[in-house]
């Protein structure tokens, strides 16, 4: 279905869907777009239940700098950053490695970064329960490089702050004082 549509979008901006350079363009597109919306056929459970914990931490986790790349739900053009989420344990932790995963799962849909930033933080405080959460995403967006108004420097940071980051003044300059740092590990 979409290798049609794709072939019909070629005719309609006048391009020849048959010549060599795009015989097989609207397979490529199909297969890229079944992955680039992949995130419509995952679920929260899947994700996080077989990783969540009962344990004693009750300090602040950060998992920082996480790739997203995303599609733009108004013009289907890309945005991509990077996601830094906390949160801070009520007896309940995850495993590391399901903060991306989750990140990925709601990047995978036509997004606004608004709701995708919301998406993330809600359901980690709806899944760990925990006295706070905090999501902040600083993306670029295509549709306002190569468009619109074209402003090349521009940078989209949203936030959502849940529990103790939005009430407690200090918790959320920490938060924001660790993503800040941007030095690297010594190994």
């Amino acid at each position: 279905m979409i290798e049609r549509l794709i072939h019909d979008l070629l005719k309609e901006i006048g391009e020849d869907p048959t010549r060599e350079g795009l015989e097989k363009t609207p397979a490529r597109v199909a297969k890229a777009w079944e992955y680039l919306t992949s995130g419509y056929k995952q679920n929260v459970h899947d994700i996080l239940n077989e990783a969540l914990f009962t344990e004693e931490y009750d300090e602040m986790v950060v998992v920082k700098d996480i790739d997203l790349y995303s599609l733009c739900e108004h013009h289907l053009l890309p945005f991509v950053g990077k996601c830094h989420i906390a949160y801070m344990p009520s007896r309940k932790i995850v495993g590391l490695s399901k903060l991306p995963r989750l990140v990925e799962m709601f990047a995978r849909r036509l997004q606004v970064q608004e709701r995708l930033t919301t998406q993330i933080a809600q359901t980690l405080n709806e899944v760990l329960q925990p006295r706070g959460v905090a999501v902040v995403i600083e993306a670029i967006h295509m549709c306002m490089l190569m468009r619109g108004v074209e402003k090349q420097n521009s940078k989209a940071v949203t936030s959502a702050m849940l529990g103790a980051f939005r009430e407690n003044a200090e918790t959320r300059a920490e938060f924001m004082e660790l993503i800040r740092s941007r030095g690297g590990l010594v190994i």
